[in-house]
């Protein structure tokens, strides 16, 4: 602990997907071991850190254009550090632009040493000009970093690092590097512990959950992780994500059949329809075989709720093969869909094809998925209404501070009114009025109260 850092404050901004906002609590972590404190003011941080994404053209964007608005605030106040880590940091030409254009910039570090940030902070406070140290790989995984988790009732653990996918647009392994996978028993101790402090829901993160085992020493499946975690006292919900179809066994949909705890729910990007496109892609699955695997599914796990990921617009992408995007969006019936226009990446094998497309034809295509999505996702929740759902409560609304919010097993958003000393327990919701992305309903026992 730093004594003299007891009056400071540190806001962190987090861009992209779980594993960046895990990152961000161990940041949180160290810095609270530091003596430092939150903060979402901006002008009374004495560090701001913004924790970068890679994986889509927007972040970029925020990112940059987030660097250029705290200019003015580091000329008011010089003592500011302004750091910048993540994915985009594992890319050369991102770090060259901010050593050119971003002088307010104090420290850039990228994914694989998060866990010398305090060092590296250090340095950056001593330093008159930019500290940057950007590692290319990670070498062995780093346990024990400290954390500062945002919910006491649910919790991210990550099971592994890295991807060895290498999907034509992809810049994930490129940034978070191969492939490695945590050793088991690290993970259940974290896990115990986390029950033991009363975390009651785990998500188990990894770029590609279903390969985790593979480069242990002593290989594991997934699934047989998944039952060993299944018998932890304490938890009572296990998410995971991300899946990739190629990796989906039989072995794994039994064991989410079995396992009690885990969620009726399964995040299975399949990025898009055509075989022609999922080949260019290097996905190493085919149209039928996906949906083979969603008929497997819903015969082994009645009711289980399937989201995925769709890319409009990827080179070469005519017509025809955005129909078969359509086909599969239709013949699934997806509970959601998140749904990206491609945008190229420097450094992936997609950024240098022909034929790529129009922004006009992306949108136009967009559109038209979007709709049919969410007429899906309208017809999947109105079925229902006055049904009773299992919530577990993570907070206030976003958009009514008088009502919760919290999820089902099945992840669907519920939001009712109810008393803040409900966050972190299990309530019965009755759904009285579904949205198309979420639901809303009166807490049982409360119904004669709420008119």
């Amino acid at each position: 602990m730093i004594s003299n850092n007891k009056n400071k404050y540190y806001k962190i901004s987090t861009y992209g997907c779980q594993m960046n906002e895990n990152d961000s609590e161990k940041l949180a972590g160290m810095l609270k071991n530091m003596g430092y404190k939150p903060t979402e003011i901006e002008e009374q941080a004495d560090i701001i850190i913004l924790n970068t994404c890679s994986v889509r053209e927007n972040a970029d964007i925020k990112v940059f254009g987030n660097l250029g608005h705290y200019k003015p605030l580091k000329k008011k106040n010089p003592n500011l550090i302004l750091a910048v880590c993540g994915c985009m940091m594992q890319q050369k030409e991102i770090v060259e632009k901010i050593k050119e254009k971003y002088p307010q910039v104090d420290l850039v570090f990228g994914t694989h040493n998060i866990h010398k940030f305090p060092e590296l902070l250090a340095n950056a406070q001593q330093s008159s000009c930019i500290v940057i140290d950007v590692w290319e790989n990670g070498g062995e995984i780093i346990e024990s970093v400290p954390i500062e988790r945002k919910y006491k009732h649910k919790a991210f653990v990550t099971i592994m690092y890295g991807c060895d996918n290498f999907c034509s647009y992809c810049i994930v392994p490129y940034t978070r590097g191969r492939e490695k996978s945590r050793e088991p028993e690290k993970i259940i101790k974290e896990v115990i512990h986390l029950a033991q402090d009363g975390c009651k829901e785990i998500t188990l993160l990894g770029q590609n959950v279903n390969s985790y085992g593979k480069t242990l020493k002593n290989p594991i499946s997934f699934a047989q992780l998944l039952r060993k975690l299944n018998q932890i006292d304490g938890i009572k919900r296990i998410r995971f994500m991300t899946s990739h179809p190629k990796d989906l066994s039989d072995e794994l949909i039994l064991a989410m059949k079995e396992c009690d705890k885990v969620c009726e729910h399964i995040h299975l990007p399949f990025q898009a329809g055509s075989n022609k496109i999922l080949k260019i892609m290097n996905r190493r699955y085919t149209k039928e075989s996906y949906l083979e695997l969603i008929k497997k599914l819903k015969e082994t796990i009645p009711g289980i709720a399937i989201t995925t990921d769709i890319i409009v617009g990827f080179p070469g992408e005519n017509q025809d093969d955005f129909k078969d995007t359509l086909d599969i969006v239709r013949k699934v019936k997806f509970d959601s869909a998140f749904t990206f226009l491609y945008s190229i990446r420097k450094g992936t094998p997609a950024a240098k094809m022909e034929n790529q497309i129009p922004d006009d034809i992306k949108h136009e295509r967009f559109n038209r998925l979007l709709e049919l999505q969410q007429s899906i996702s309208r017809e999947k929740n109105a079925l229902l209404k006055n049904e009773v759902v299992e919530v577990l409560v993570d907070g206030t609304s976003k958009n009514d501070e008088e009502k919760m919010c919290g999820r089902t097993r099945t992840n669907k958003l519920v939001n009712f009114i109810g008393d803040k000393n409900l966050i972190g327990e299990f309530v019965q919701v009755k759904i009285t009025d579904p949205h198309t992305w979420s639901l809303n309903g009166v807490q049982l026992g409360y119904e004669n109260y709420i008119k």
